[in-house]
């Protein structure tokens, strides 16, 4: 089916978008609404190459964040009107592996998986029910984080707790996964299928992921998105006693230890901000020492996926820190070289956004940095769907 297709990644407090033609590849709008629920909220509308359209003001919530999409697309261009709209839903529990068409009963199922995912999938759903009000008739696909860790080993998603409580690991950022390591065989003239990857996605949720010949074999977020890495405002990985030890002591009860553990976490509690670029702005030794913290769980987490995987073809970094950050990839691989991973000081410098190998020529292990496209492979598993 030819035609555009409107990508929503609605997160937790922004909502990306992007008017995407699959077969053709061209991609006449973009645009995000940031800071919502904040006191000043942002939308960048840009129509093709055309100067940004661009206007303050508050946004109380997602369905103010959509309004004012729709707004910057009467105002500034291109007509607004997609063949199918593909939403990014970030948990799909055991049910959903693929790419669906929404209906009233997809909605009920994500809204039930929402304990899973509380941050994203009730937000995920608000950009659903909005499209179906704004595109009626139009397919709605949601595009679950999660189908892509399908292929984990019931030794890598199993936890070692009661049966009867339920629960896995299911692992997150899925498409940006899937894009970014076809992205990396390509780059390297590989055939993925043969091809063993650590990718690192790296921004305000953050995650490591083992890839054996495309597919996910082991993942840093687990049951939710707050396991494994230091993020903006998760922890990662801590003590799970934490919990009764803090209703021993302080009265808290789970709620609020998950609630702190997920919105007051991570660089925030280390640093008083969630934002690395104005941790990397200090010189004291808080932020050093949350720095430290950051890249030595990402250090650690590469060398545990290297054992799991034997060989690895290459290192690759994605996410705004993973993309931007030179200081944290460095800091990352650090004292890797008997592993085979170096990172070229001048490459890593480079100033540039583009797809690259930051790795000397010569190294056993290339270490890539890879813009993610998650709205492109919304797009593109879109397409698949409805074709």
């Amino acid at each position: 089916m030819a035609g555009r297709i409107l990508v929503l990644n609605t997160g937790s407090s922004s909502i990306k978008y992007e008017l995407v033609d699959v077969t053709t590849r061209d991609r006449p709008a973009r645009g995000l609404v940031e800071r919502i629920g904040e006191d000043m909220g942002r939308l960048t509308h840009r129509a093709g190459d055309g100067p940004p359209y661009t206007r303050e003001r508050p946004v109380p919530g997602h369905g103010e964040g959509l309004e004012a999409m729709m707004e910057a697309f009467a105002a500034a261009g291109p007509e607004l009107a997609p063949v199918a709209v593909g939403h990014r839903v970030v948990h799909g529990g055991t049910r959903f592996t693929e790419p669906v068409l929404v209906d009233d009963e997809v909605i009920a199922a994500i809204e039930e998986l929402a304990p899973l995912a509380p941050l994203h999938n009730p937000v995920n759903l608000t950009g659903i029910e909005v499209a179906r009000k704004a595109f009626p008739g139009v397919p709605q696909v949601a595009v679950f984080d999660t189908a892509f860790h399908r292929t984990l080993p019931p030794e890598a998603y199993t936890y070692a707790v009661p049966r009867e409580w339920g629960v896995r690991r299911f692992g997150f950022h899925g498409t940006s996964c899937a894009y970014v390591s076809r992205r990396a065989a390509a780059l390297l003239g590989r055939d993925l299928a043969e091809l063993n990857l650590i990718v690192l996605h790296l921004g305000n949720g953050a995650s490591a992921t083992a890839i054996a010949g495309g597919r996910s074999i082991d993942t840093s977020m687990g049951m939710t998105p707050l396991e494994g890495l230091v993020m903006g405002t998760r922890s990662g990985d801590v003590d799970p006693a934490l919990a009764g030890y803090l209703a021993r002591v302080d009265g808290l009860d789970a709620q609020q230890v998950e609630h702190a553990l997920t919105h007051r976490g991570g660089l925030l509690a280390l640093t008083g901000t969630r934002d690395m670029r104005e941790v990397r702005a200090r010189d004291d030794d808080t932020a050093c020492l949350a720095l430290d913290i950051y890249t030595r769980r990402i250090r650690k987490y590469v060398g545990a996926y290297y054992a799991l995987l034997g060989r690895v073809g290459a290192i690759v970094f994605t996410g705004g820190v993973g993309e931007h950050d030179a200081a944290t990839r460095a800091a990352s691989l650090a004292r890797l070289e008997r592993l085979g991973i170096t990172v070229d000081p001048a490459l890593n410098q480079m100033d540039t956004t583009g797809e690259r190998a930051i790795s000397p020529s010569s190294a056993e292990v290339p270490v890539l940095v890879i813009p993610t496209d998650e709205e492109w492979e919304i797009a593109r598993q879109t397409h698949a769907l409805i074709s």
